[in-house]
């Protein structure tokens, strides 16, 4: 038998095809700062603005992904909102240091390349990118056989982003009395998805499209659910010249895992977890699978996708501007006790 690479399991026509219909779409995205098209062996971009408006630029950069969200996707064939989880996972991840996000690349891997499911995913990109005025400046589509099963896929961003030396964001300055500010999630975000679907999938015998009383949509378009991007949320605030002392993004290892590592090692946190109420989807999952609280609270957002320490004087201010976004809850606050963080 005559062999090509097609028969070999990679459509090189399809991959062409994928981005034929996503090119235009992309360029949409570009600032004035991309000087290359899509196609081009590198992206450039011009830092000349920076330079003039920067007096110390700190370039900062971020990889992530949606780890198994993409499975929550495929059931339902609904592709679009696991692009804005990438975008949102990646650009939280680097303004929690006081970075504005300037460039996004995506690398997407398959089993077998669909231009209508890549299409799909970069849609909700594009979307997110002009949102967050992001350009979308190159990717890679990677069609795999044998190493991904029939229908998998897999989702990676790198973001790059700029921000003043002098005007970091470190947690070096928090101190005893400060308080933490929760910013509302709207779901798991993109942590806690294997556990999640060991819950609803094999223990509840729920399927994606199964409805129950708590939820306001079936279980796999509550499960879905975009990542809430914070980047306006936080430039809100610098903007206003809030002295932010410290933000956590709260990602894998929820509370938990995540505030230590903005918190200076002679403090620690007290958390008051009935200071807001996690939304039903965290309830469920709770009681399907007899979670103790611990578990729950390092495992998910629980709720709150965003933690901001601020001196205790700012946080009228600070809830004012914010209230424009989203709920604010006042969460926890600084004690001296080295690195623990307690639930109260």
């Amino acid at each position: 038998m005559k062999m090509n690479y097609k028969k070999a399991g990679v459509n090189i026509d399809a991959g062409n095809e994928a981005v034929d219909q996503i090119k235009n779409e992309v360029k949409k995205t570009f600032s004035k700062n991309v000087l290359t098209n899509l196609g081009s062996f590198g992206s450039l971009y011009d830092i000349s603005d920076i330079k003039n408006n920067y007096t110390h630029p700190v370039m900062v950069q971020s990889i992530d992904g949606v780890g198994t969200k993409t499975i929550i996707a495929r059931k339902l064939r609904k592709f679009d909102t696991i692009g804005i989880d990438l975008l949102s996972a990646c650009s939280n991840d680097i303004i929690v240091m006081g970075a504005k996000p300037l460039t996004f690349l995506d690398y997407i891997a398959n089993d077998k390349l669909d231009p209508f499911i890549i299409k799909e995913i970069v849609s909700g990109m594009v979307k997110a990118c002009n949102e967050n005025n992001v350009s979308l400046v190159g990717g890679e589509t990677a069609e795999m056989p044998d190493t991904y099963h029939k229908g998998e896929h897999d989702l990676v961003g790198i973001i790059t982003g700029m921000v003043e030396k002098e005007k970091i964001i470190t947690g070096n300055n928090i101190k005893e009395g400060d308080i933490l500010l929760g910013l509302e999630s709207n779901g798991l975000h993109t942590n806690g998805y294997s556990l999640a679907r060991k819950l609803f999938f094999e223990i509840g015998k729920f399927n994606v499209e199964d409805k129950i009383p708590e939820f306001h949509k079936n279980i796999g378009l509550t499960l879905l659910e975009p990542h809430i991007n914070y980047t306006k949320h936080v430039f809100s605030l610098i903007n206003n010249n809030i002295n932010v002392k410290g933000i956590a993004h709260i990602t894998g290892g929820g509370l938990i895992e995540n505030i230590p590592r903005i918190i200076p090692s002679q403090f620690g946190v007290e958390i008051y977890k009935k200071s807001w109420s996690p939304l039903p989807v965290f309830d469920v999952m709770k009681n399907l699978g007899k979670i103790s609280d611990i578990e729950m609270f390092r495992t998910f957002n629980m709720g709150i996708g965003l933690v901001i320490i601020i001196n205790q004087n700012d946080q009228k201010l600070v809830k004012t501007i914010l209230s424009n976004f989203c709920k604010v809850f006042e969460i926890g606050i600084v004690n001296n006790n080295k690195k623990k963080i307690e639930l109260i």
